[in-house]
């Protein structure tokens, strides 16, 4: 399977599935894509035909508000069906709600309330040590969420337990809601900070690449004796000038003209790829 042409066509489904709920946090959903596509299509033991194994891997997107990339991946993957996701998302009365929902397939916890996804995670690794079970659990994260002080309480205890079983990815798309992550509340130095909580940090060069990815999974996988964190440098509405690294992107439905040229570039990208 091309996942680079695959992470291009997904794109487009996530901007239709927000055109279609009038709602969506598109600028992360195009940065963090890439990171999804990897772990759902090359990564993961997870599927729908092992939803319900306690083998499976787990994963929890904490940065829940790119939730439509998320669906959009689930989708794609089989969990439930395009026609449902883009009819039903973001309705009223629909489980397909503007974060991630347990009560659909496929999806582990509920999140969102930023900062709780890595310490949830760290009670999913520690279970797996304790029942002496294989599976590795993931968790995705955004640069602005990092201020939550709950994540470092989690970074602390992972390494404390030596929970090479867990990979966390930090989405560093370097914006959030408010304005650049550096102005709002500056992170210095990521790599050294998770390292200095006992952590194996790989630098991910263009967070969007999903050779680099790839890559840097594999050798987390590889790690024992204490956890990985991938800090994925990537671009927020990756896939379109129209809105490449622009805050006013957090949170936004395209106009009629802003969509046409949106879809031309990403078509033109999935294109190149194929």
């Amino acid at each position: 399977m091309n996942l680079k042409a695959l992470s291009y066509k997904l794109r487009q489904d996530t901007v239709d599935l927000i055109r279609a709920g009038k709602a969506g946090h598109i600028g992360g959903d195009m940065s963090v894509m890439d990171i999804l596509v990897e772990l759902y299509f090359s990564q993961m033991n997870i599927g729908p035909a092992n939803m319900d194994s306690p083998d499976r891997d787990l994963f929890v997107m904490s940065k829940g508000h790119s939730v439509e990339a998320y669906y959009s991946v689930l989708a794609e993957k089989g969990f439930f069906s395009k026609e449902q996701l883009h009819a039903e998302f973001s309705k009223f009365g629909s489980r397909f709600i503007g974060h991630p929902n347990n009560k659909l397939p496929g999806i582990e916890m509920n999140s969102g309330s930023l900062g709780h996804g890595l310490p949830v995670c760290v009670g999913m690794a520690k279970a797996g040590k304790m029942d002496n079970r294989n599976y590795r659990v993931y968790t995705v994260m955004g640069d602005g969420e990092l201020a939550e002080g709950s994540v470092w309480e989690g970074a602390m205890a992972a390494s404390h337990y030596k929970l090479d079983n867990l990979c966390a990815v930090v989405d560093r798309n370097r914006l959030q809601i408010s304005g650049g992550t550096e102005e709002v509340m500056a992170h210095d130095d990521l790599h050294e900070r998770f390292k200095s909580f006992g952590w194996n940090v790989i630098d991910v060069a263009d967070g969007n690449e999903i050779d680099q990815l790839h890559a840097a999974f594999e050798e987390a996988e590889n790690v024992k004796g204490k956890p990985s964190v991938l800090i994925a440098n990537t671009v927020k509405g990756k896939g379109s000038s129209v809105m490449e690294n622009k805050a006013n992107w957090h949170h936004k439905v395209p106009t009629d003209e802003e969509y046409t040229q949106i879809m031309k570039d990403l078509r033109t990208r999935e294109e190149a790829l194929s």
